[in-house]
């Protein structure tokens, strides 16, 4: 496992690296309130398979990329930053992988650019419009994204997480190793890093700044945890009127912190999708 600084032009983002460059590329979003050490088990397994691992710390947690102001942290901005990388690194086609924040943009991803995407693998966070559909009629989802009405508030929410050394993600993080837990906070405690990932909330979800995307066509692993804290039944189960590629909904006994909690059954699920999606030449992704 490598860390490497990737310039994109305008931002450097802070990458972990695993495998062979020659091979197909995944990319790999993390979410709120992470970072690319998440993914460190699953990228060095995929990589040990034939795969090549990337996974960026996304804008406004790489020191490098964190720009200060909501209108920065759109979702056409946060989706044009993968690409970028993708292009850095030489690679025109890519299988995707994202959690949380990092499935709500890999969906934008994959619809606004098949031509690009080999395979697409969400955990958690199901397409954008079951999404909203869910909280608009259902009253359990409702519940569980109340919170996101606070995140939009400015600059109280920021206080009340900081106090005790961020002692609110701490309860999140339970099931994470303490150098995972050490990475998060040494990203969370450098200045700007928890505004800019506060601002995904506020550039996307306030009134009237959703812009929903259409139908997925690309062959799709969605991974939901029966008891997520965040996203009920109703919208993990109409997840499939969005998607005319091949899916496949894998539904776990566990919460949302599945890469911790629930790592092999994830790892299992996201071999098979890669490996009946896996492109028949390396060269023909280059």
């Amino acid at each position: 496992m490598q860390i490497r600084k990737i310039n994109t032009g305008d931002f450097e983002f802070d990458c972990r690296i695993s495998g062979n460059k020659e091979n197909e590329l995944i990319i790999l979003l993390h979410g709120f309130p992470e970072t690319s050490y998440m993914w460190i088990d699953l990228m060095e397994k995929l990589s040990s398979i034939g795969f090549y691992c990337v996974a960026p710390n996304m804008r406004g947690y790489s020191k490098n990329a964190c720009p200060k102001g909501v209108k920065n942290y759109k979702t056409q901005k946060l989706v044009l930053d993968i690409l970028n990388i993708a292009d850095v690194i030489n690679k025109n086609k890519f299988h995707l992988i994202g959690h949380d924040w990092g499935a709500g943009i890999g969906w934008n991803v994959v619809y606004q650019n098949p031509e690009r995407i080999i395979s697409w693998t969400a955990l958690s966070v199901p397409h954008p419009r079951a999404f909203w559909k869910a909280i608009k009629t259902d009253k359990q989802q409702k519940k569980k994204s109340r919170y996101i009405g606070w995140f939009l508030f400015p600059i109280i929410p920021e206080i009340v997480l900081r106090k005790n050394d961020f002692k609110k993600f701490r309860r999140l993080w339970k099931n994470s190793s303490d150098a995972e837990l050490n990475d998060y906070l040494t990203v969370f405690r450098r200045k700007g890093t928890l505004t800019a990932s506060l601002n995904y909330y506020r550039a996307n979800l306030g009134q009237g700044k959703k812009q929903p995307i259409g139908d997925i066509t690309k062959p799709t692993l969605f991974i939901w945890g029966k008891n997520d804290l965040a996203v009920g039944k109703v919208a993990t189960e109409n997840n499939y009127k969005y998607i005319k590629g091949d899916y496949t909904f894998l539904e776990l006994e566990g919460g949302h912190w599945l890469i911790q909690t629930n790592y092999q059954e994830v790892e299992k699920g996201i071999i098979e999708h890669l490996t009946k999606n896996k492109t028949a030449h390396n060269n023909g992704n280059k």
